[in-house]
């Protein structure tokens, strides 16, 4: 079953990277992917394009992509999960997406049966940890 699992992770992997650079122009530098029974985690690495990285160093910046990135995800997001679906043969009931700016990466969650939540640790200029959320 691990094999499987891995087949299935590697062929989501493949699946989300096709769509991103379908949807935005840009593909991932990589993707990583966490399945399990009930929740499906995607990671994005290096997910922005040359462009808005150049935005997000900007507070006004971060705040247009990070709205930009939640609202591309919601309208699209139904055409990747019914490939989701078809790859692993489950429905996945939400979806939500987060933006990390700062490091370009993306996190993608999916869940059967819940609804979705997501909180993202960052390191402040204090260093000390915190979190925004998203629910979907």
């Amino acid at each position: 079953m691990g094999e499987r699992r891995s087949t299935l992770a590697q062929e989501i992997a493949e699946t989300v990277a096709v769509f991103q650079r379908q949807i935005t122009g840009h593909a991932p530098g990589a993707v990583t992917v966490v399945l399990s029974q009930d929740t499906l985690v995607v990671a994005l690495h290096e997910a922005l394009s040359p462009a808005e990285r150049d935005l997000a160093k900007s507070p006004s910046g971060v705040a247009q992509l990070q709205e930009f990135h939640q609202q591309l995800f919601a309208t699209s997001c139904q055409s990747l999960q019914d490939e989701i679906r078809r790859i692993t043969g489950v429905e996945w009931r939400e979806a939500v997406a987060e933006l990390e700016p700062t490091t370009g990466d993306m996190v993608q969650a999916f869940t059967r049966t819940a609804k979705a939540q997501m909180f993202c640790l960052t390191r402040g200029e204090s260093g000390q940890a915190g979190t925004s959320g998203q629910t979907g």
